[in-house]
């Protein structure tokens, strides 16, 4: 008899370690679910450690073909979700010429630009100004009047809250001569722009100014605090067939993650360039992984603006899978 009620103890013992071992495994699988959903949840909604522009130019056959009214730029980029604007200057030509770029003309666009800002909420970020002379001209009277010519857009930065106007180093092609005449004109510039409160900023845009060491040097010896760098993440062609800027197949470049490393820590902003896409939605010519950890490294928190300028996708498409692809690799 006493041996049965043992036998019975055990048994009962046993099932309710066994009940509690079954609850303990399902509560634990249950934490495991919800801590999955929770990361599943989250997952893509923790903000990057830069802010979001558009660079105008992603839009330019939109503009330029299909007869897109350039102050819709506000407008589309709020679609797409972004903050920040990034004008492109030459978009707004056919109109400005025709005015001979006068005082009415430039507040025109400076208003209308402002209000379409204003309305939806984003931010004027910067002015990539292209057509306005070449800053590193060889001949003295040709390069004081390119800077010269930039002075408007430093005034309409200003009066947009931008803080940087973006130029390019164009002139010689010749280091030692185009070294020296790209000094004179951007201190030039920038000593205009120190007074308005408005950075100057040189983008690696083809010949001299793709070589970043070169470029830096330019910015070391001009020495003022609002002459810095637009790194591009696609920009390194350093010498075409013809000798030209941008007219013929490229036959030399620069490494690109090396450029942007040397070009970082004078950076104000930054463009994130982008041609073509894979299955998998990254960049087919450019390491974002590798770029992007290059930007941090710097400690920049500053607007990157997405620059799209492939041919495989739509504009509107080119523009959100590089924003994704943006936005996953920061993650």
């Amino acid at each position: 008899m006493n041996q049965r009620k043992n036998v019975r103890r055990i048994a009962t013992v046993a099932l309710l370690f066994a009940l509690v071992g079954t609850n303990a495994c399902k509560k634990q699988k249950n934490t495991e679910k919800m801590e999955a959903k929770a990361m599943e949840s989250n997952e893509g909604t923790s903000e990057p450690f830069f802010k979001l522009s558009l660079a105008q130019w992603s839009i330019n056959r939109m503009i330029k073909e299909e007869g897109l009214d350039p102050y819709r730029f506000a407008e589309k980029a709020k679609g797409w979700g972004f903050t920040g604007l990034e004008y492109v200057s030459g978009l707004y030509y056919p109109t400005l010429e025709k005015a001979n770029f006068s005082d009415e003309a430039m507040q025109e666009f400076v208003e209308k630009s402002n209000a379409e800002a204003k309305k939806y909420g984003m931010t004027n970020v910067l002015i990539m100004v292209d057509g306005q002379g070449a800053l590193a001209a060889t001949d003295p009277e040709e390069r004081k009047a390119a800077v010269e010519n930039h002075f408007k857009w430093v005034d309409a930065a200003a009066a947009m809250g931008c803080h940087s106007i973006r130029v390019n180093l164009q002139g010689a092609m010749e280091l030692a001569v185009w070294e020296t005449a790209a000094v004179d004109g951007l201190t030039l510039l920038a000593t205009y722009a120190k007074e308005k409160d408005i950075n100057i900023i040189v983008e690696n845009h083809g010949g001299p100014s793709s070589n970043a060491s070169w470029l830096v040097g330019v910015i070391k010896k001009v020495n003022l605090s609002n002459c810095g760098t637009l790194p591009d993440f696609g920009n390194f062609c350093v010498k075409r067939e013809n000798g030209s800027y941008y007219s013929s197949p490229c036959i030399e470049t620069y490494d690109k993650y090396k450029g942007v490393s040397e070009l970082m820590p004078y950076a104000k902003a930054v463009s994130a360039k982008s041609y073509g896409f894979d299955a998998e939605g990254n960049e087919t010519q450019i390491d974002y992984d590798k770029m992007i950890k290059i930007v941090k490294k710097a400690g920049y928190t500053g607007f990157v603006g997405v620059e799209y300028e492939g041919e495989n996708l739509s504009e509107e498409e080119g523009i959100l899978a590089t924003k994704k692809l943006l936005l996953r690799t920061a993650q």
